[in-house]
């Protein structure tokens, strides 16, 4: 479903100000210097577009005089003045400005600790710009109003916990590229100390459908359908409809409401978008990034999930009982997962998969951690099985493939000959059907073309299992010099793509033994052939 486009960003609809604190909020940076300012007084200049989207954060008020908004979600393209406005405008509004309250802690935060010294770099240039601002307190890594002694700091999500902090305001930048979650969690349950903090996230589309920023993109997208009755949350998320084209200019004007305003600069963005359709790695970037597209985890991922996710339909195992069966194992010890997968052949090159997936329970948290990932949700689910320790218990996927092969028509189980040693030998020894499938390109490469095939023509059907999902997310190609991808591979460690692996050598073994072979009858054989 299409999330709207917020148009009163734009338009001159009116916008709640009962106690003139919107106003307020506009006079401050109406007062404000920077030092790379276009104008000859060098004043801040606000563009249109976010005056309206602060006198939509701090106007609208209970009647108390409480603010409503309580956390802002803005998803912008890149140079839409992000950081220069919020990191550094509204930090010092809530620091030393009109909306600073005493001993107020302000604090800014971004994925790495780089990132949140640019709003306060932001925030320091503005004040040295600025006369009246001269008597704040500017030091390496805060400034204090020198009366309120309210104070602007930063954080890192990479860094230390910052329990037992009782923050006036939040800001928090490029939440897509935040993995830890500790940081996330401590400020989140320090705002409730506070009579009326504000969490202001600003953003630009993430990749993948896991993770922390996947989830507040999706509460918001909630929020901003009417799915959710959250009036304290504001959502402004400015993203292309699905299918939109991504050279088309209407698109780019629609993404970014400050470009008629020279935020971005238009002539640039041409250049980039000219140079990103001859490049394919550049394209992605300038898609997520210059225009809010959503992308998959990987950068140049397998398949397009879009493709991949119109394959999810329902899985019955109950008929596919009767069926015959090609099982693959990928094990693993503590980084990857490990993963059992069964598909079913439909006789016309479609096949339907249900995979179940291992991991250590001692890791599920860094897991989680490192990926952004849920893992814990989904062993709570029973999506993964998490087996005590910190190896997966390799005798919980012994069982698990013994309990199959006694309940369906199993063919074969194909085993990545990596670690098999320890499972596959009882196996075999009590007479199941288990192979070797070394994960070479002589191997590997026609099974991955029969997967992709499947999947580009609908036929692949997966169920919509999300842990699934995010191994083929995670899947890169490794391509040879005529364009055929041999062998997946992942960008960084705790991606997972187990799953994809594992898929790809059950759809080949599949692919190849479904039906039998002319050989297996006599009378199917073409006339001349011998078969000794």
């Amino acid at each position: 479903m299409t999330t709207p486009i917020p148009t009163w960003v734009s338009d001159d609809s009116p916008i709640p100000d009962p106690l003139g604190r919107g106003e307020r909020a506009i006079r401050f940076f109406g007062a404000l210097q920077h030092p790379l300012s276009p104008y000859q007084d060098s004043r801040f200049g606000l563009p249109k577009f976010w005056e309206r989207i602060i006198r939509r954060i701090y106007g609208p008020r209970h009647e108390d005089g409480r603010r409503i908004v309580r956390t802002a979600f803005i998803m912008l393209p890149r140079g839409a003045r992000k950081t220069t406005v919020v990191g550094g405008g509204l930090g010092l509004l809530h620091a030393i400005g009109p909306e600073r309250v005493p001993r107020g802690q302000v604090l800014l935060a971004a994925g790495a600790e780089d990132q949140a010294e640019h709003g306060l770099d932001e925030a320091k240039s503005i004040i040295h710009a600025t006369p009246g601002l001269s008597k704040a307190k500017v030091r390496g890594d805060y400034i204090e109003h020198p009366v309120a002694k309210s104070a602007m700091r930063l954080l890192s999500s990479e860094g230390d916990v910052a329990h037992g902090t009782t923050p006036a305001a939040i800001f928090l930048d490029e939440l897509h590229v935040w993995k830890n979650r500790k940081l996330w969690r401590a400020l989140k349950t320090g705002m409730v100390k506070s009579p009326n903090a504000l969490l202001c996230i600003t953003t630009t589309a993430g990749r993948g459908q896991t993770g922390l920023a996947w989830e507040e993109y999706l509460y918001a997208c909630k929020v901003a359908r009417g799915e959710v009755d959250n009036p304290s949350y504001l959502p402004i998320i400015f993203e292309p409809p699905p299918g939109a084209d991504w050279q088309d200019e209407k698109i780019w004007h629609l993404v970014n409401p400050g470009l008629a305003e020279g935020f971005p600069v238009l002539d640039e963005m041409r250049q980039a978008a000219a140079e990103a359709a001859e490049k394919p790695g550049e394209k992605d970037d300038f898609k997520q990034y210059n225009l809010n597209f959503w992308l998959d985890s990987a950068v140049s991922p397998f398949i397009d999930m879009a493709v991949y996710d119109e394959n999810a339909g329902e899985v019955d195992l109950d008929v596919l009982r009767g069926g015959q069966v090609w099982i693959s194992v990928d094990l693993s010890s503590t980084v990857d997962l490990t993963v059992i997968l069964a598909c079913w052949g439909d006789g016309e090159e479609g096949y339907t998969v249900v995979p179940w997936f291992f991991c250590p329970a001692d890791n599920l948290r860094e897991r989680e951690d490192r990926t952004g990932a849920p893992y814990v949700a989904w062993a709570e689910k029973g999506l993964i099985t998490a087996t005590p320790g910190n190896v997966v218990d390799y005798r919980a996927v012994e069982t698990k493939i013994r309990e199959l092969c006694e309940e369906f028509d199993v063919q074969e189980i194909a085993f990545d000959p990596h670690m098999a040693r320890q499972v596959q030998p009882r196996l075999t020894d009590d007479g199941l059907p288990c192979l070797d499938m070394r994960q070479i390109p002589s191997i590997m490469m026609d099974p991955i073309q029969q997967l992709e095939r499947a999947i580009v023509a609908r036929r692949f059907n997966h169920g919509g299992h999300p842990v699934l999902r995010f191994c083929f997310a995670n899947a890169e190609m490794e391509r040879n010099k005529q364009g055929h991808g041999f062998r997946f591979c992942k960008s960084k460690k705790w991606l997972s793509i187990d799953g994809a692996v594992a898929a790809a050598m059950a759809v080949g073994r599949a692919s190849m033994g479904e039906g039998g072979s002319i050989y297996d009858d006599e009378e199917a054989r073409p006339d001349g052939l011998i078969f000794v």
